[in-house]
């Protein structure tokens, strides 16, 4: 379906519209949102450059563009996520850390980039620097949250937190991006193992 990426934008955008009124609150709102659209803009760019993804990269990378509009919207904490936190006994909500793996879905289309590229040459660096990368974001990520709080205050600063009370949230929500790197990646390695055992181009 060489539409897909057009079709997801176009969801995207109502998504974010219909996410856009009335939110619980409109101060956590924009520091959800703004580094969502901050990376809905760079891949419509990468995409205008034609640097041609597979479908497969760009659903995965949807998942967390629609769930952090979701979750802007009701702040984390409070999305309706309780059948899940009610069927496997959780303490707490935890979309929050299906949210951070799905950041781990990134290193799919990071993979697939340094493959197209042909930026690297050995397989292992082509299968590790993506779940390195997926971290390294992770941990920056975890600063600017906890320099907002700390800048911010008040409910605000606590909802975009979104720590619940959990004392090792920022530790827990890193270990949920690297899992789910290290997945996309080895769901990339499978998808592609022949070419790759045989150092030929991926056609994706």
């Amino acid at each position: 379906m060489r539409r897909l990426p057009h079709v997801l934008l176009a969801l995207y955008l109502i998504l974010f519209v219909a996410c856009a009124i009335d939110p619980y609150d409109r101060t956590t709102w924009w520091p959800e949102n703004i580094p969502i659209l901050l990376i809905v803009v760079v891949l419509v760019r990468v995409y205008r450059r034609r640097i041609r993804l597979s479908n497969t990269a760009h659903l995965l990378m949807a998942v967390l563009v629609y769930m952090s509009t979701i979750g802007g919207y009701y702040t984390f904490e409070r999305v309706p996520f309780g059948w899940v936190t009610d069927t496997f006994g959780f303490e707490r909500n935890h979309y929050d850390r299906v949210a951070h793996f799905a950041v781990g879905l990134y290193a799919y289309a990071i993979a697939e980039v340094l493959w197209r590229l042909k930026l690297v040459r050995s397989l292992w660096v082509l299968l590790l620097f993506p779940v390195f990368s997926i971290f390294t974001m992770a941990c920056l990520w975890e600063i600017m949250e906890w320099q907002y709080a700390v800048i911010k205050g008040g409910d605000s600063g606590v909802a975009f937190l979104g720590s619940q009370g959990d004392i090792w949230d920022a530790q827990k929500d890193m270990l949920a991006d690297g899992l789910g790197a290290v997945c996309a990646v080895l769901f990339f390695c499978r998808r592609h193992r022949t070419r790759l055992r045989e150092g030929l181009a991926v056609s994706l």
